[in-house]
């Protein structure tokens, strides 16, 4: 039951579930599956490896597994999940953004980034958006419904096969960071979104075996599941998409506002640090002569100075038809000036993609 207050959101009368998948499972309910198909539990340790550790779910691959085994064990728990409908990059294809066709035709975006000291993959939790950001074209698209946590997870195992097998320039690497930025509010899937963390960073084979303190989970401001986030134990970074420091601002750009106030999301976030001993980030999207004055740098800096926090300041990646763009580079300037003058460690945001549509729910929405 959701907590008192806490916002809840269900997919469209009628949708169908997704279907099951290893990654939806725990490795005790993988082993109670595989037994319930009459094969030995152990099967579902060499389906973990095969899955988590290989990146292989093609049943072909799966020579230590009886033939006649291979294709119930595929059908019943590594059904295919989604389909790209296509690549984008550019960055010399170092940016690569790919859109997916779910089970259900529904469309998703997942992104992938590769810098010369790490390599980012921003992921969907939800394919659409229910908090209604004008500014955002995720938002402008409304919800179609929770991502389950083997298609979140499924995202990140095709950058990873990417990465092993070279298909990104620059060699063979290993997956560095994952930001649960891209379309959804990952709080509002909460469940889901926590089961694919431990799928994630489960040791091999029963996850992928990634760090929790290379994931950063994003939200708007959803009290309740900030609270219940910290109740975890991760070690995940938590990004507070703040936009302004003021309620009467905020309540149009982030309609979420309405009903927790600035000062009561900026303490469930700082309720976060204390407990999980991570920085929080503020994610700040400027845009011009909205929230891009001086003074609301000022009144943000002394709201957060003092804090464990880290102001990620994004230049923002105009829509088609949008009224919202990007700060003039003297505003932006004298935003983190102001905010440095209170001691608040701030950055701008590298501007990757835009020649992709770049900006979350671009390209889903030019394909619909």
């Amino acid at each position: 039951m959701p907590a008192p207050g806490e916002l809840t959101f269900v997919s469209p009368r009628g949708a169908k579930k997704p279907p099951r998948h290893l990654a939806d499972l725990t490795p005790a309910e993988r082993r109670e599956a595989v037994a319930g198909l009459g094969e030995k539990p152990f099967r579902a340790k060499q389906l973990s490896q095969h899955y988590f550790a290989r990146y292989a779910d093609d049943p072909a691959a799966w020579t230590d597994i009886p033939a006649a085994a291979r294709e119930r064990l595929a059908s019943a728990l590594l059904p295919e999940l989604m389909s790209v409908v296509r690549h984008v990059s550019c960055d010399d294809d170092t940016t690569c953004k790919t859109l997916w066709r779910l089970f259900d035709g529904t469309l998703v975006e997942s992104v992938l980034m590769r810098y010369p000291d790490r390599v980012t993959m921003c992921i969907s939790s939800q394919a659409g958006c229910g908090m209604n950001c004008p500014f955002c074209a995720t938002g402008q698209a409304g919800l179609t419904r929770n991502l389950s946590t083997a298609e979140i997870v499924h995202q990140i195992v095709a950058g990873m096969r990417s990465l092993r097998d070279g298909e990104v320039p620059g060699g063979p690497a290993r997956l560095s960071n994952i930001v649960f930025m891209g379309m959804g509010e990952p709080l509002a899937n909460y469940n889901r979104v926590v089961g694919s963390i431990r799928r994630l960073t489960d040791p091999e084979p029963e996850g992928l075996g990634l760090s929790q303190r290379g994931i950063t989970v994003s939200t708007v401001g959803l009290v309740p599941a900030m609270l219940r986030f910290a109740d975890e134990g991760f070690k995940c970074r938590l990004a507070v998409s703040l936009h302004a420091p003021d309620d009467e601002l905020r309540d149009t750009l982030v309609p979420v506002n309405t009903r927790w106030r600035v000062r009561e999301v900026l303490d469930a976030a700082w309720h976060y640090a204390d407990v999980s001993g991570r920085r929080v980030s503020v994610e700040y999207a400027l845009i011009k002569d909205i929230n891009d004055q001086a003074w609301r740098a000022d009144l943000l800096g002394r709201l957060l100075r003092g804090r464990r926090v880290h102001v990620n300041l994004i230049p923002l990646n105009p829509t088609p038809g949008s009224k919202w763009t990007a700060s003039r580079p003297q505003d932006e300037q004298r935003f983190v000036e102001v905010l440095e003058s209170h001691g608040v460690p701030v950055t701008v945001r590298d501007t990757r993609g835009q020649e992709i549509e770049g900006a979350c729910g671009q390209l889903a929405a030019a394909e619909r």
